[in-house]
This record gives structure tokens, sequence and C-alpha cells, in this order.
């Protein structure tokens, strides 16, 4: 059994082998803009809009302790489920409601107690390029327990890597991280702030390159 960490390590390097596949075959480049808000070490809460497969793993190179939240189908995947489950990912299920709600905060208080940077795709499921964005409450809820500031992230992932779209387009993805939104507000507030943040802010400057 290997320990975590070498887990980790594996799974960043295989990470930058698909990046360097997607760059060479595809002709997909991607670059990062707002690095300065991620942080070097420490537990995070990085709140990303969804638009490709693309984003289910960039983020493994993009900070040391990489947790993403993902739905609890995949774990039941061959080989790749058991790669998530040695990653210790935070699994929920859509259809539980409530309860998924509370996996993920019991769950992503854990990982952030660890040190662990937690990804999270607010919207809970892929979107498309250009579309409306539509929050789910579980965001609001993991930082009011973790008390950690969200990190919003825009990206253009989907120009390239269309949803369900086996053909790539060559490009250049942007990542755009926002300046982090403190967690010390009402919740309803935070959801509006994160909403309106991703809706015009940074997507503005994803769309503006």
């Amino acid at each position: 059994m290997l320990a975590p960490a070498r887990v980790s390590l594996m799974a960043a390097a295989w990470a930058r082998l698909e990046l360097g596949a997607l760059r060479l075959i595809c002709g997909i480049d991607y670059v990062v803009i707002g690095r300065q808000y991620l942080p070097a070490d420490g537990p995070a809460l990085i709140a990303s809009r969804h638009q490709s497969a693309f984003d289910t793993f960039v983020w493994m190179t993009l900070v040391p302790r990489c947790c993403y939240v993902l739905k609890r189908e995949l774990l039941r995947l061959p080989l790749f489920g058991t790669v998530l489950r040695a990653l210790s990912m935070i699994a929920v299920s859509r259809e539980d409601g409530q309860a998924a709600i509370r996996t993920l905060v019991r769950d992503g208080a854990a990982a952030a107690a660890s040190g662990r940077q937690i990804v999270i795709f607010p919207e809970g499921t892929r979107a498309e390029p250009g579309s409306a964005v539509t929050l789910q409450p579980g965001i609001a809820a993991l930082a009011a327990r973790t008390g950690l500031p969200i990190i919003p992230v825009a990206t253009d992932s989907g120009r390239c890597w269309g949803r369900r779209a086996f053909r790539k387009q060559p490009g250049t993805i942007h990542i755009v991280i926002g300046a982090p939104i403190e967690a010390g507000r009402n919740r309803r507030e935070l959801m509006l702030r994160l909403q309106q943040t991703l809706a015009d802010e940074v997507i503005t400057a994803a769309t503006a390159l």
C-alpha cells in the first residue's frame, strides 16, 4: 500500500503527462492568471467553474495537496475509482440532498484541518462557455464550517475541450484566479458575492484575454 503523499505525487506526475500530451497532440496549452492568490502551502477552498474534463486534473499541478470534491459514482469506476480512494478525495452523491452537504462539510473540514487545498465545482456539473452561473449551497456551508476564504476561479476550457466532445480544438485555455472572498458573512450574502464574482469580475477577465 502506497503512502497518500506518494500517491499524490504520482497523480501530479500523471496530470503533467496529460497536459504535455494535450499540448503536443492536440495543440492545447494553458495559462494561469492570478496565481499569487493561491497558497504555497496550507488549507484553501478553491471554487472553480467547470467546463471540461481538463478541469478535473489540472489542479493536481497547481496546488501541492489537491483534494477534489467529486461525485460518488466515480469511485465505482475500475482502477480510476481505486486511485481516487487512495487520494482521499471528497465524494458526495448529488441525489442525497442535505445528507450530501453534511458529508461535504464533514470531509471538507477534515481535509482543511490536514492542510489540503479543496477544489470544488460549486455549480455541481459542467457548464457551457458563457452560460449563467448557478451555484449549489454546499460551497457556502463548507466555507462557514472551515472559515476559509473562497478563492474564485473562472476558466474557458470548454472552448478547446467541449462537454461530451471527443474532438479537441487547439488553442490556449485561460485559468483566471480572483482575489479570495472572506467567509465571514452570512451564507446568502456569500453566495451572491461568489456568483457575482464568477459571472462578472473573473469571467470578464477571462474573456478579455
